[in-house]
């Protein structure tokens, strides 16, 4: 029987089909790999991003408001209330980032970082008006998940609905700070995407500065070598206070670290002070708590004077209006 001389072509061009078609499936599912796997990039920050998210001033209301004796929720709602509630600072659907102090491996005793119960409140209160989201973060100088649990800040935050934030490696962006000696530094992008930023530090005596208080509290949202600007520690906290502008200080005073700060550790050098300081104006707040706990003034706490000279505030706390409330 005679072959037909077409079947070898008919079987070489399905062949080839075959082989087009396996490729065009491997293609396609080649595709749909790389698209479920890749991520849309983010919108890159500005190298030069400075953040001033200062509140209007309100010529009615006092600057600071000092509460002393209230037990420590109920001293950010009567401050915050002195200064106009916190629907002054925080809007319906702002994204709120809280900046304590959240450094050291120490217990809320130790007076090493900010009171759990003080950051909880001010969470309960963004919340209230109206916050969609409350970030809460810090950049710890001691092991971060250790740090976040034992300071007790981390379960307080978010039993009241915050999201807490880890100092994560892809949680930095270079910036460029424009400082005299900040320029070009990872920050924690905890505070340069949130709407507004409230600084919620703790007093505490420090060897170099005489006190680490509100301004100091910005060195958390630095990641690299920060130990490297203790060298001119003045300017890089002007330099830190000039960059970062948050909408509201809370500081911190129920027990005060008077002694061998910032890190701490022993119970006789913490005191129980019963004060809760907030304010618009954190150089003010500084000179407040450095005068008050260690008779410090710019001579000593010489960031002050360049923070003022900047425009960013007055070491004269006197010269302002003053709520005083004792509980």
């Amino acid at each position: 029987m005679a072959l037909d001389p077409q079947v070898p072509e008919r079987r070489r061009v399905l062949i080839d089909l075959l082989r087009l078609g396996g490729l065009s499936a491997a293609t396609a599912g080649a595709a749909f790999w790389l698209r479920s796997r890749t991520r849309r990039p983010e919108e890159p920050l500005p190298l030069g991003l400075r953040r001033d998210l200062r509140a209007p001033s309100r010529a009615d209301l006092p600057e600071l408001a000092v509460v002393q004796g209230a037990e420590p929720r109920a001293a950010v709602r009567r401050a915050i209330e002195a200064l106009g509630g916190m629907r002054r600072f925080v809007s319906r659907g702002d994204v709120v980032s809280l900046k304590p102090n959240m450094a050291w491996d120490r217990t809320p005793e130790q007076a090493a970082n900010t009171n759990p119960e003080v950051v909880a409140e001010v969470v309960r209160l963004c919340f209230e008006a109206g916050a969609a989201r409350v970030l809460v973060g810090d950049v710890p100088t001691n092991e971060p998940h250790r740090v976040y649990q034992r300071s007790g800040i981390a379960a307080a935050a978010r039993a009241e609905g915050a999201e807490i934030v880890l100092p994560e490696r892809r949680r930095f962006r270079r910036v460029d700070l424009r400082g005299e000696v900040l320029t070009s530094w990872p920050v924690f992008d905890l505070v340069l995407r949130a709407d507004k930023v409230i600084n919620i530090p703790i007093a505490k005596h420090h060897s170099l500065t005489g006190a680490t208080l509100g301004i100091k509290n910005w060195y958390g949202i630095l990641g690299g070598q920060r130990h490297r600007l203790h060298q001119r520690i003045h300017e890089s906290l002007a330099d830190l206070a000039d960059f970062m502008r948050p909408t509201l200080t809370i500081l911190d005073a129920w027990r005060v670290l008077v002694r061998n700060g910032p890190t701490g550790g022993n119970l006789a050098d913490v005191e129980l002070r019963r004060t809760l300081i907030a304010g618009t104006d954190p150089v003010a707040i500084d000179a407040w708590a450095g005068k008050a706990y260690w008779d410090l003034d710019v001579r000593r706490m010489r960031y002050l004077k360049l923070a003022a000279e900047r425009g960013l505030g007055t070491p004269d706390f006197e010269k302002l209006r003053i709520a005083t409330i004792v509980a």
